[in-house]
């Protein structure tokens, strides 16, 4: 098996050891090769080379946004039976695929079970969401999560962590960079709705806050279509009482101000001005009109 081993060294957990250690582990089973990480896209580019080569196995050593480059790199041609297989071992703040995965957040854990599931050829499929040409594992949103995306872009790596994202979320509430304009929301079939913010999942938990999961929309798994979670005002009770029950084990988020919806195939978000534009953690740019496709059974990865 050829592979290459996908690392970002300035992702908040890993380090030089720990590299040199996954990829001796690895060079032990495979024919390996490593990459370090050195500008935003390396990561897409070498996963979309060996894709394009034949490569067996790509693996991302990172968080999510490595993650997210090497899937994109590797869907770079569209999906194809003969991609190469993904493995992720967790480097990052949140992880949120990899946990999703049933990967654990320890590397040298996550190492050996990579390990087991090459040795024992397992593996699964595992359904995606592509947003306005970008593949997305776990979430993408547009309005106030993507505003706090776009606040903490400048320091992401290794000052990332839940609680620079909690201030940055506060800080986005209460004092926002621009006007919080509203967005449109299209589901096939169903009534225009106009909110403030709209998070898409592909997988749930959406996020984590250290060991606690975040649940938006509890239905959402790699085997079903996207959960939209919208909401239609910001009022400061709305979002915490929203914030409380996604925090629960059972989150049950109901209201006349939600927009939800669970195993959707497709659906739109419109805005009459650019706004902010995320997706599985990273700031994508502006846009006024994001379409989401479910694209189900279309990446194997080995958890």
């Amino acid at each position: 098996m050829r592979a290459i081993l996908v690392v970002n060294p300035q992702a908040t957990s890993t380090t030089a050891g720990g590299r040199d250690v996954l990829a001796h582990a690895l060079a032990s089973q495979v024919k390996l090769e490593v990459v370090e990480t050195d500008y935003r896209g390396h990561a897409l580019a070498v996963a979309r080379d060996a894709a394009r080569d034949g490569i067996d196995l790509v693996v991302a050593h990172g968080g999510d946004g490595t993650v997210n480059e090497v899937v994109n790199g590797l869907l770079a041609d569209g999906p194809a039976t003969q991609l190469p297989a993904l493995g992720v071992v967790p480097g990052g703040s949140a992880n949120v695929f990899a946990r999703a995965l049933g990967i654990s957040r320890d590397p040298v854990e996550a190492t050996h079970q990579l390990l087991s599931a090459i040795e024992s050829s397992r593996s699964r499929r595992v359904g995606l969401g592509l947003a306005d040409g970008r593949w997305f594992t776990f979430n993408a949103g547009l309005g106030w999560d993507a505003d706090v995306v776009a606040t903490v872009a400048d320091r992401r790596g290794k000052q990332t962590n839940a609680l620079l994202y909690m201030r940055a979320a506060v800080t986005c509430y209460f004092r926002p960079r621009s006007p919080r304009l509203p967005l449109t929301v299209h589901v096939p079939g169903e009534e225009p709705a106009e909110v403030r913010m709209a998070f898409v999942s592909n997988t749930d938990p959406w996020s984590y806050l250290g060991e606690r999961p975040v649940h938006l929309n509890t239905g959402s798994s790699f085997e079903r279509g996207l959960g939209l979670f919208a909401l239609r005002k910001l009022s400061l009770p709305l979002v915490f009482r929203h914030v409380r029950q996604a925090l629960r084990t059972e989150a049950e988020h109901r209201g006349k101000a939600l927009v939800k919806y669970d195993d959707l195939a497709k659906l739109s978000v419109t805005a009459e001005e650019p706004v902010n534009f995320q997706v599985d953690g990273d700031l994508i740019g502006r846009r006024t009109q994001v379409d989401f496709t479910s694209v189900p059974d279309v990446l194997t990865v080995l958890a």
